[in-house]
């Protein structure tokens, strides 16, 4: 396969002032050993701090740096989304600014690539500095998603990889409001390979992704590529109509057989808490749905953009 003409690098970052630097440095160095034409495009998700200030300043000290401003914070797959909008070259690596990625396995990432993949994804062998409960939550939710989801996503993948031009074209076609990257990744299809590696701790500042944000971009993953939870709430009503049912004609039995009187407040009382929790259920997941149809029907746009540096192309327009 002949190597790519040119390579763009995007990271995406939140609040990374205290990294943004160190990161910079270590790219910068794997790139001046790359024999392609090299840039590397930051998208400002709103931050707080002084990230857009320190990506200003290396856009005029270095020219391969291209950065992007959004309005606020859209959130992570928003900011990936314009980057790839924005990005003009032949092969595309995403990747994290704290540095848990190393920016020392892009030339393994090209090296693969040449093999003939479009797609190349790291898959984590080991995660240093996360707890187990985080490392074992990450593990349930990928092989949950493996068993759920009708597009197989890869175990123990982030964002971090590199895909080609044909790649970058087909997860920019993808317009949908609610958006589940890992799953938009693997959904394209085309030929994919993965790259084992051991990720490293968080090389400064906090990590953005609290239980709760993991929580929610679970439910958006889950919810984005399967239809399994409405099943379940099919399954669950008609198990219970099936036990009520039982239920109604063992006490009907034992009244007109035996004239055994109809008792049991307590029984009556967790039957009906049952069922009731049953509905909730089923009600909250076809809500989920439902929302998330709504949003879909607003065709909002997915992302701002404030402010920008370097020669940033003008994406085409798009829905």
């Amino acid at each position: 396969m002949t190597p790519p003409g040119s390579l763009a690098v995007l990271v995406p970052a939140y609040n990374e002032a205290e990294v943004i630097g160190e990161f910079h440095r270590r790219l910068a160095a794997v790139l001046d050993t790359l024999p392609m034409r090299c840039h590397v495009l930051y998208v400002d998700d709103g931050s707080r701090d002084a990230t857009w200030d320190l990506v200003d300043a290396l856009s005029r000290t270095d020219e391969r740096v291209q950065a992007l401003r959004l309005s606020r914070n859209f959130g992570k797959e928003a900011a990936m989304t314009a980057g790839l909008d924005h990005i003009d070259a032949d092969a595309v690596v995403v990747i994290d600014a704290d540095l848990q990625d190393p920016p020392e396995l892009i030339p393994a990432l090209l090296e693969r690539a040449a093999q003939g993949y479009d797609v190349v994804y790291a898959t984590r062998a080991r995660r240093d500095g996360e707890t187990w409960f985080k490392r074992f939550t990450s593990a349930a939710f990928y092989r949950t998603m493996e068993r759920l989801s009708h597009t197989p996503v890869p175990r123990d993948t982030g964002d971090f990889r590199l895909m080609n031009r044909r790649a970058v074209e087909a997860v920019n076609a993808l317009r949908e409001r609610q958006r589940f990257m890992k799953g938009l990744f693997a959904w394209i299809g085309y030929r994919q390979s993965s790259l084992v590696y051991d990720r490293d701790a968080r090389n400064a500042g906090t990590t953005k992704w609290n239980y709760w944000r993991l929580t929610n971009l679970a439910i958006e993953g889950v919810t984005s590529f399967s239809s399994a939870p409405l099943r379940v709430a099919s399954w669950l009503g008609f198990a219970a109509a099936m036990l009520a049912f039982v239920y109604a004609a063992w006490v009907f039995l034992k009244a007109l057989l035996w004239g055994d009187p109809v008792r049991g407040y307590p029984t009556l009382m967790v039957v009906i808490l049952f069922l009731g929790g049953a509905q909730l259920l089923a009600i909250g997941l076809i809500g989920e749905y439902v929302g998330r149809t709504y949003a879909e029907t607003k065709r909002r746009p997915l992302y701002y953009i404030e402010d920008r540096r370097g020669d940033v192309r003008e994406p085409p327009p798009r829905d």
